[in-house]
């Protein structure tokens, strides 16, 4: 198991790819923080991975609260000793363009999708630089390096991402820190309702798949979880400040 007692803590992993992703580590050894701000949802993860031999446990916030997230991490800390994995996950879609897109959606974008990002790493850096290791994966999204259609508070915030984390890297590299970003394509999972209310329906975005991405179909959430395994292990040793895409090709075309 390449993840052997390792601590890891997922954002978002009530579901989706972030419960996939918490599976996986699970699996290879880690024990996984479960961290959504439903407590119903988390609890149902570390359900599933405890039925399946793994070790896990449900961290219900709201990780846009800052008090909730530095206590919930602290007491990681206190009973665990250290933090060896950080995904941050945890994000909203909010569809609209620059005159539709409503502002308290933008500031939720905002403020789950990268806000929360820096918060949770900032408090997890301290006990990563004195250990000497560690590693942060902040998901982005293919949106991250694309334009995508009239969806401008997702936008703006993945490709924040992807600045925050090269700047991250460069940052922390030298304490042995190692901190990359995850840009999932098309992945077949009810995060995407607000894009295909948008589109005119499931047809019309499955027309759009086929017709732009390259492999001509959805990722299921266990294809991405095989990048986060990558991006979390000893696998990617040499690896930092990069962006991993998992898209079907979507993005060279």
């Amino acid at each position: 198991m390449i993840l052997k007692d390792r601590i890891a803590i997922v954002t978002g992993g009530g579901s989706g790819i972030g419960q996939a992703g918490a599976a996986i580590m699970a699996r290879e050894g880690a024990h996984v923080v479960v961290v959504d701000r439903s407590a119903k949802a988390s609890e149902e993860t570390v359900t599933s991975i405890a039925a399946k031999g793994g070790s896990a446990e449900p961290l219900a916030i709201d990780v846009t609260d800052d008090a909730a997230l530095s206590n919930g991490i602290a007491e990681v800390l206190r009973r665990h000793g250290r933090i060896d994995i950080l995904h941050n996950h945890a994000g909203a879609q909010v569809a609209g363009d620059l005159e539709q897109v409503e502002v308290a959606g933008f500031d939720r974008s905002w403020n789950l999708n990268v806000r929360a990002h820096f918060m949770a790493a900032r408090l997890v850096m301290p006990s990563m630089r004195a250990a000497g290791r560690g590693v942060i994966v902040n998901t982005s999204s293919s949106s991250g390096v694309l334009y995508d259609r009239e969806m401008i508070a997702y936008t703006t915030t993945k490709h924040a991402v992807i600045a925050m984390t090269r700047q991250m890297a460069g940052d922390y590299a030298k304490y042995g820190v190692r901190i990359n970003a995850l840009c999932p394509g098309w992945v077949d999972t009810p995060f995407n309702e607000p894009f295909i209310t948008q589109m005119g329906g499931r047809g019309a975005i499955e027309a759009y798949i086929r017709e732009k991405v390259p492999l001509g179909r959805w990722a299921n959430v266990d294809e991405i979880a095989e990048a986060i395994l990558f991006l979390v292990s000893d696998r990617s040793s040499y690896m930092t400040g990069q962006v991993l895409v998992v898209d079907g090709g979507e993005t060279v075309v």
